[in-house]
């Protein structure tokens, strides 16, 4: 859900709000009681990545043999 912001254009009292897209704008003030309550630009919920291991969970292991050659530079051949 994206967090909007909100400015009342009458006493100029700011909130953030956790909202979702399909809800209507919030209109009345917390602080003044009246109909002034303005919805503007939020930012919104970005990327998040959350728990253990992202990247170990959807790509697998990448664990690899050494090369019994000594190369690093170049793919083993010598298997």
């Amino acid at each position: 859900m994206p967090t909007y912001e909100y400015k009342c254009e009458n006493c100029g009292f700011e909130t953030e709000k956790l909202q979702k897209m399909s809800d209507a704008p919030l209109t009345l003030c917390e602080k003044c009681n009246r109909e002034t309550l303005k919805r503007g630009f939020g930012g919104g919920i970005g990327l998040s990545f959350q728990g253990s291991g992202f990247y170990i969970t959807d790509y697998g292991s990448t664990k690899s043999e050494p090369c019994p050659c000594g190369k690093k530079d170049t793919p083993c051949t010598d298997k």
